[in-house]
C-alpha cells in the first residue's frame, strides 16, 4: 500500500526518522557508555549492560490510540525494513537509519490456538506462538536482526570494518548468527563455538551451510560461553550472544507482536517461555514494560518462566520468598531434550533480577513466576501437542509442561488466555522424537516412552504376491494391478476400513 493511500493523520508517522538517545547502562554501577563502541559488559565493574533510550519520554507525546494506529497501519506497508521486528522501530532501534536495517523474514510469527480437545486435556485456553517460523527456524533471529542491523549501521558509517562475529551456542544462536553474517558478507564473517556432541545434526548443519567457522569443544554451553567471552574481551570481535544488549532489544518484538495480535488488550493474559540463557524472558518483560509506560497497553500480562529439573538455577533462586535472602548459585546441568534451555549459569541473570522486580512493582502484585518441569513431561507434552496439530519443538513442549505445572499451582486462572513460546522448529529436534519412538534415550535423560505416544512406520508387503515393484524393476500390466489391489486391501484391513456400499 502506498503512503498517499493512508489517512493523512497517519502518513507522517509511517516512515520514522532517526531519533532517540541510546546508551549502554550498567546494571551494576549505573555507568553509561557510548553505543558507538562494541560493549557487552561494563568496563568499570564487569556487570551486564542494558540499552536505554534517554529520550524515551518523547514517545509519550504520541497518544496511545495513535500509537496503535501507527503499528496497525504500518503492517500494510510494502517496505521490507518494516515487515519484520522494525515495525516497532521507535522501541527497538530508533538510532539506526532505515537503509541499514537487515530483514531476512524474521518476526510476526503465527499464534495458533490449540484445538478444543487439547485445551480440554490441559484445562486452559492457550495458543502456541511458533517462533520456529523465523528464517533460521528459531526465535534467535529477532535479536540477531537487531544486532546485525546495528553492526551494518556501524559498517556503513565507517565506524567498523571487517567484522568477525562470534557466539557460543546450543544450536539455535549459531544458526542465526551464521545466517545473518552470511547476508552481510564479505564485511562480516562468523565463527561459532559449540559443545561437542551436544548439538543436533540439523542444528549443526545450519552454520556449516552458511559458511561459518565451527569449533566444537569439550564440555557444555557454559564452557563455550566462557571461551567466547574471553575472545570478546581480548580480541576485536563482535559477540552475538544475549550478553549483547542489541539482541535483547530485538527480542522485545515478541511482546509487541503479542500485544498487537490481542488488539493491545492484555487483561487476563499470560505468557510462558523457557528461560535458558534468560535473554528472552528479560526481553519479553522489558517489551511489555515499555508498552505500558507509553500507554499502548494498560496492564501487564503474567510471565511464567520454565526450567527443566536438569537445568534450573533461576527456579532455585526464586524458591527463597525473601528477596533480600536470595543468592544466585549456578548449577551443573544434566542432559536435556530442551537443549536451548540447558544452561546452568545464564548470562542475563542480573537482567532477570532487576526486571522481575520492576515488572512486579508496576503490576502492583506478583505476576512473574518460575516453575520447573521433568524431562519426561517435556517430551510427552511436545508429542501430545503435535498429535493435536502443532509443530512444537522440545522447548515448546517445555512451555506446555510449564502450563500444566502453573495450572496445578493456581498461577493460571480459568479466565486466562495463555501464549506458549515454541522457540524453534520441531524438525531441529527430530532426533529426540526418534529416540523416544525407538526407546533409545540414554539413562541420563530420565525419559521412558509412553506406549500410547510411540509411532513407527510399518512395511507392508501383501501376502499372496510373488513379485514387488522396485525402482530398478517397476511392475506393469496384470502384475502391477494385483500389487495395487492386494496392497490396498492389506492396508484397509490394518485400518479396519469398511468397503463402500454401492
Amino acid at each position: 500500500m502506498r503512503i498517499e493511500d493512508f489517512p493523512e493523520k497517519i502518513q507522517p508517522y509511517l516512515i520514522p526518522k532517526v531519533a532517540g538517545d541510546l546508551v549502554y547502562r550498567c546494571l551494576g554501577c549505573g555507568e553509561e557508555y557510548d553505543i558507538t563502541e562494541l560493549l557487552y559488559t561494563c568496563p568499570d565493574c564487569g556487570s551486564v549492560l542494558l540499552l536505554v533510550d534517554r529520550a524515551f519520554d518523547r514517545l509519550k507525546q504520541i497518544p496511545s490510540v495513535l500509537w496503535r494506529q501507527i503499528f496497525d497501519y504500518r503492517r500494510m506497508l510494502n517496505i521490507s525494513s518494516f515487515k519484520g521486528i522494525y515495525r516497532y522501530y521507535e522501541f527497538i532501534g530508533p538510532v539506526i537509519p532505515i537503509d541499514a536495517i537487515v530483514y531476512l523474514g524474521e518476526g510476526h510469527t503465527s499464534m495458533v490456538e490449540a484445538n478444543g480437545h487439547l485445551q480440554d486435556m490441559v484445562g486452559a485456553r492457550f495458543c502456541f506462538k511458533n517462533d520456529g517460523q523465523n528464517p533460521s527456524a528459531s526465535f534467535k533471529d529477532r535479536g540477531m536482526a537487531s544486532a546485525m542491523s546495528y553492526i551494518n549501521f556501524l559498517l556503513r558509517s565507517k565506524r567498523l570494518s571487517e567484522v568477525l562475529a562470534v557466539c557460543a551456542s546450543t544450536g539455535d544462536t549459531s544458526a542465526s548468527a551464521a545466517l545473518y553474517a552470511a547476508y552481510l558478507q564479505p564485511d562480516v564473517k562468523s565463527a561459532v563455538v559449540l559443545p561437542h556432541k551436544k548439538v543436533t545434526a540439523q542444528q549443526l548443519a545450519q552454520p556449516l551451510g552458511n559458511g561459518a567457522a565451527v569449533f566444537e569443544i569439550p564440555g557444555v554451553f557454559d564452557d563455550c560461553m566462557k571461551v567466547v567471552e574471553v575472545l570478546s574481551e581480548q580480541y576485536n570481535v563482535a559477540l552475538l550472544n544475549s550478553k549483547n544488549a542489541w539482541r535483547i532489544l530485538g527480542q522485545e518484538s515478541f511482546s509487541y507482536e503479542i500485544a498487537q495480535d490481542f488488539d493491545y488488550d492484555m487483561r487476563n493474559k499470560a505468557v510462558i517461555v523457557p528461560i535458558g540463557n534468560a535473554g528472552n524472558i528479560t526481553a519479553i518483560m522489558s517489551g511489555f514494560l515499555k508498552f505500558l509506560e507509553v500507554g499502548i497497553i494498560d496492564c501487564l500480562p503474567k510471565i511464567i518462566g520454565v526450567q527443566s529439573t536438569h537445568a534450573n538455577p533461576v527456579y532455585k533462586y526464586y524458591l527463597e520468598p525473601n528477596q533480600e535472602m536470595r543468592t544466585f548459585v549456578p548449577v551443573k546441568v544434566r542432559s536435556s531434550v530442551a537443549q536451548a534451555a540447558m544452561i546452568g549459569n545464564p548470562v542475563s541473570m542480573p537482567r532477570v533480577i532487576q526486571l522481575v522486580k520492576a515488572y512486579n512493582e508496576k503490576a502492583g502484585k506478583q505476576v512473574v513466576f518460575v516453575v520447573e518441569v521433568e524431562e519426561q513431561a517435556i517430551m510427552d507434552w511436545e508429542l501430545i501437542a503435535n498429535r493435536n496439530g502443532h509443530f512444537a519443538c522440545t522447548q515448546g513442549g517445555e512451555s506446555l509442561a510449564g502450563l500444566i505445572e502453573a495450572n496445578e499451582r493456581g498461577i493460571v486462572d480459568s479466565g486466562d488466555t495463555v501464549v506458549l513460546d515454541a522457540t524453534a522448529h520441531a524438525l531441529k529436534f527430530a532426533g529426540f522424537q526418534e529416540m523416544y519412538f525407538e526407546d533409545k534415550f540414554p539413562p541420563a535423560f530420565e525419559i521412558s516412552p509412553r506406549q500410547s505416544l510411540k509411532n513407527a512406520p510399518e512395511l507392508v508387503k501383501a501376502q499372496g504376491l510373488d513379485i514387488f515393484p522396485s525402482p530398478e524393476n517397476p511392475l506393469k500390466g496384470e502384475a502391477f494391478d494385483q500389487f495395487v489391489q492386494q496392497t490396498a486391501k492389506t492396508i484397509a484391513d490394518k485400518l479396519n476400513l469398511k468397503p463402500r456400499q454401492l
